[in-house]
């Protein structure tokens, strides 16, 4: 079997989450939606501010957008492996050591999914105390994607797991193809540059 072919078989064996696939694309579609509202609102209020007519009620759009992006990005990143993830430490390993350095890593961006939970519903509560002005929203409708963000990333964490555990952490980057460049022929009766 080729090297190529063991990676496409150990690929689909990884895909077995159909769901969390199309999950990721929705959050990953969601974080440019909300970076575009992040962009547009602040451009908004940079004019309306230079013309002399602030909208007030867009420092609080903006402020959602861009809690709401940092949350939301974190759950993918984690999905992705771009984020909360030690890959200096567990890349330089291989075998037994390498899957105890996997599964410790996971296992604390778990813990800290965990904390993100808890302590984002204990805010989230709390946040309906206080109020958001001019709107008089309650602060709560921005610490509702801490706890949204932590169920995301122990989610994605749990999957990684369990793919781990089941198929090894080991992913070896396909050796990069030697690339042919053909010599172009000078056509008959033209000049050399040399």
């Amino acid at each position: 079997m080729r090297f190529a072919d063991k990676l496409v078989l150990k690929r689909q064996r990884h895909l077995k989450w159909r769901a969390l696939d199309v999950l990721e694309l929705i959050l990953m579609i969601l974080c440019g939606l909300l970076l575009f509202g992040f962009c547009t609102t602040v451009m908004f209020d940079i004019v309306t501010r230079t013309i002399g007519r602030p909208w007030l009620w867009l420092q609080e759009v903006t402020q959602t957008f861009f809690i709401y992006a940092i949350f939301i990005g974190t759950a993918v990143a984690t999905r992705r492996n771009d984020h909360l993830y030690l890959t200096a430490v567990s890349e330089a390993m291989h075998g037994k050591p390498r899957l105890v350095a996997e599964i410790i890593i996971r296992l604390v961006v778990l813990g800290v999914a965990c904390c993100l939970v808890w302590f984002g519903y204990l805010n989230f509560l709390r946040g309906f105390g206080s109020f958001r002005m001019p709107s008089l929203t309650p602060i709560a409708s921005l610490y509702a994607a801490i706890p949204l963000a932590g169920l995301l990333v122990a989610l994605f964490t749990v999957e990684q797991l369990v793919n781990g555990c089941r198929n090894g952490f080991d992913h070896p980057e396909p050796p990069d193809e030697p690339l042919a460049i053909t010599p172009i022929a000078a056509a008959p009766g033209s000049r050399s540059l040399t």
